[in-house]
């Protein structure tokens, strides 16, 4: 199991003392929520922050690129100290030769799914990727709630990932707690990103070990012994190739 802590969620005012309570919190990852303003409608920051953070710690950087043009970034993002790029499936034909230029430049490839793309549409590149991120949410804005349609993903790509004796990663950002880390391990992931539930609370060690034991408890429990979510309502179906969520 890996926590990684979105610094979207974070104070930016004070970054430095927020890298050192992310060191202290005994979470491996920390991740970072890159935006243009054009793929989603927000903007985050840029290489430029994460260079000033990498000397701050040696945790491994979650880089997750919402960008229309990450070609452009993939080299700025390897030299500022990110350790993995994950870029989106809804880049078309340009997901594969991404992929290939993170590899070359020596870090960990991450592919990412929005939750009205198509499952399928991942699975020719599962050879290729160290981590699959599905969104639980239309990224954008951190806060939003979970959406429970997209367990199922995470059951799929859980069991190509068993048939293909693949060893990527699953990771889920998006509306993720201690209730719906649980669900989405039942489910097969094994990495959960979460802004408000981590970065967002007084305690952020204590934070981490409340969401570790949640995960914990959903893979050692039977399903029956744990709370289940209600029945959420309906959510829309946006176009799955809109590089713009709804």
């Amino acid at each position: 199991m890996i926590i990684a802590p979105s610094l979207l969620a974070a104070n930016y005012g004070r970054l430095d003392r927020e890298i050192a309570r992310h060191r202290a919190s005994g979470a491996e990852w920390l991740h970072l929520d890159i935006m243009d303003g054009h793929f989603v409608p927000n903007l985050s920051f840029g290489p430029g922050v994460v260079k000033a953070l990498r000397p701050l710690t040696r945790t491994f950087f979650d880089v997750h690129l919402m960008c229309s043009k990450p070609e452009i970034l993939l080299p700025l993002f390897a030299e500022a100290g990110a350790n993995q790029l994950t870029v989106h499936v809804e880049l078309g034909e340009r997901v594969g030769p991404l992929l290939w230029k993170i590899r070359s430049l020596g870090l960990k490839a991450g592919l990412a799914i929005n939750p009205p793309t198509q499952l399928g549409l991942v699975r020719p590149f599962l050879g290729l990727i160290d981590t699959l991120l599905i969104m639980t949410v239309n990224p954008g804005f951190g806060g939003q709630e979970f959406i429970h349609e997209c367990l199922p993903k995470i059951q799929q790509a859980d069991a190509w990932r068993r048939e293909g004796g693949h060893g990527f990663h699953l990771e889920v950002d998006g509306g993720i707690n201690a209730q719906t880390a649980a669900e989405c391990a039942r489910a097969g992931a094994d990495v959960f990103v979460s802004g408000t539930a981590l970065f967002g609370q007084r305690n952020l060690k204590a934070a981490v070990a409340k969401l570790r034991r949640a995960v914990h408890q959903a893979r050692t429990s039977p399903a029956g012994d744990l709370p289940q979510p209600a029945t959420p309502p309906q959510q829309g179906a946006p176009n799955s190739t809109s590089s713009h969520p709804s």
